[in-house]
């Protein structure tokens, strides 16, 4: 995706997500019913500018955050990265979340902590984050690019990567502890946490 089309579609994402007409004027529109959510999530970290490199490498996909920014798959990420793809509607990974949410609260610098709403609409993925306490920068891919471009079915997955991006490990079933997932992450990319 171009850098105008990132732009659009962030544009379009905030707008979804912020509504409009709420300065308190009248526009003529019926009030809305549904309760606004509040974003909990950070902003997506800024990525080298670089393809990933050294192997086996995530299909070319660039995606919005919630909290705002972009994130660039199958391009370096500049660091030892997780990458956990969920769904709200995906029971495992309501189980899932909160584990990868506690692996990135302990991660600091040395390991880059990011989610991915996949097949799943923005506001669903905002409410659901907002109800886990999740607060991990989080890409929001609506139509599962990604998991089709990987061949992936169903939810949850996880990705581990090295700072150049390569694919370290793909984690095809659910974690089911904090304590696998630390191992999951000195394992596959070097860092003990």
């Amino acid at each position: 995706m171009s850098a105008r089309g990132r732009a659009a579609a962030g544009a379009l994402l905030l707008l979804t997500l912020a509504g409009c007409g709420s300065d308190g004027t009248d526009d003529g529109a019926a009030p809305s019913s549904a309760p606004s959510v509040q974003n909990t999530t950070a902003a997506c970290p800024d990525q080298p500018d670089a393809p990933a490199s050294g192997g086996e490498v995530l299909a070319d996909v660039t995606v919005d955050c919630l909290g705002g920014g972009w994130l660039a798959f199958g391009r370096a990420q500049g660091a030892p990265t997780v990458v956990n793809l969920w769904a709200s509607w995906c029971g495992p990974c309501r189980e899932e979340l909160p584990l990868v949410q506690q692996l990135a609260d302990e991660a600091g610098d040395r390991l880059r902590v990011l989610g991915l709403v996949s097949q799943d609409p923005a506001s669903n993925g905002l409410a659901f984050a907002a109800d886990a306490g999740v607060t991990m920068p989080t890409g929001v891919d609506e139509e599962g690019e990604l998991a089709i471009e990987q061949g992936l079915r169903g939810l949850p997955y996880t990705y581990f990567l090295h700072a150049d991006g390569s694919i370290a490990h793909l984690q095809l079933r659910p974690v089911t502890s904090l304590e696998e997932l630390r191992g999951l992450v000195t394992e596959h990319l070097g860092v003990r946490l």
